[in-house]
């Protein structure tokens, strides 16, 4: 019987692992498939507070890791394959074994959407990017495309135009699914450009680690060109990792966890922390912050229910 599970190993679940270990709840951290979330693929990271010289995404992980680690908490390298809120003690399931836990807190992120190109995958990190805010420093002068059609993806191109050269936003229709708003915004900035009717076949240059063009090919009549550009943003959504939540916990349209008064969820008990509940700020400080709040409202809950 644990005082605390944590569900995932991003800034969230470090966090709240830091916190709940340090309050004495001897906290069992579940790392899930990709250890360190989406950081652990994610090359220099400049935007969090603390490295004014960045830090590299993985060491960033390691770290926090090793942080909880010093204070008491246990690490499962394994996967949640099923979850039963129904009462209390909670129970989670991985292949092997059933863990009972006091207090639950979700962290287990979202995963960016992918076009599915082998090379995009080899590219992440190098010129491949899912996150504007993160990566759009690096791209100073330089000429970037965009895949996406909605909101987000034109939000990106927009918050891309301040670095950038020159941006072009690659679509496989006629035209787009974003907010009138935000495609007069795009349509009237000097520095997107628009290809229409238009899919990405392939990013080129996966043996130089770099992103040098890419391969474009015209739907309606299959005409392949290739096109000259320093960086690819793919902005076709995210997907919570909740799958394994459905039925047991209240999610919002997109499967996003829904909490209120800070990270609680509809289950008194569980909570929820960083990109599995946040679709709109994405960080990683922001993942650490929510996964502090997290934890102290987890150790809070504790404190009641033991009275």
């Amino acid at each position: 019987m644990r005082n605390v599970v944590i569900i995932g190993s991003g800034p969230a679940g470090y966090t709240a692992a830091i916190y709940t270990a340090r309050a004495n709840l001897n906290p069992l951290l579940i790392e899930g498939l990709q250890i360190g979330g989406q950081l652990s693929i994610t090359t220099d990271v400049e935007n969090f507070p603390g490295f004014p010289e960045g830090v590299m995404g993985p060491d960033l992980m390691e770290a926090m890791k090793k942080q909880a680690a010093r204070f008491g908490t246990d690490f499962l390298a394994t996967l949640v394959s099923k979850v039963d809120f129904s009462q209390r003690p909670f129970r989670l399931y991985t292949d092997d074994e059933e863990i009972q836990a006091k207090s639950v807190i979700i962290s287990s992120g979202a995963s960016a959407r992918l076009i599915g190109l082998e090379a995009e995958k080899k590219l992440i990190g190098y010129g491949v990017s899912t996150c504007a805010t993160c990566d759009g420093y690096f791209f100073r002068g330089k000429d970037i495309m965009v895949i996406g059609c909605g909101d987000s993806a034109l939000e990106e191109a927009t918050f891309l135009t301040k670095f950038a050269n020159k941006v072009t936003v690659a679509h496989r229709r006629d035209k787009l699914r974003a907010s009138k708003i935000m495609q007069d915004k795009a349509f009237k900035n000097p520095k997107i450009d628009f290809v229409w009717d238009t899919v990405v076949d392939d990013i080129y240059d996966v043996e130089a680690r770099n992103v040098r063009g890419v391969k474009l090919r015209n739907v309606k009549n299959n005409e392949v060109t290739d096109f000259k550009t320093d960086g690819v943003f793919v902005a076709i959504g995210h997907e919570p990792n909740t799958q394994i939540f459905q039925g047991q916990i209240e999610m919002d349209a997109n499967g996003y966890i829904i909490t209120h008064d800070g990270t609680k969820t509809n289950v008194p008990g569980v909570f929820a922390a960083g990109d599995v509940q946040d679709h709109v700020y994405r960080q990683a400080i922001s993942a650490a912050g929510t996964g502090c709040m997290a934890a102290i409202d987890a150790e809070r809950f504790l404190e009641h229910s033991e009275h």
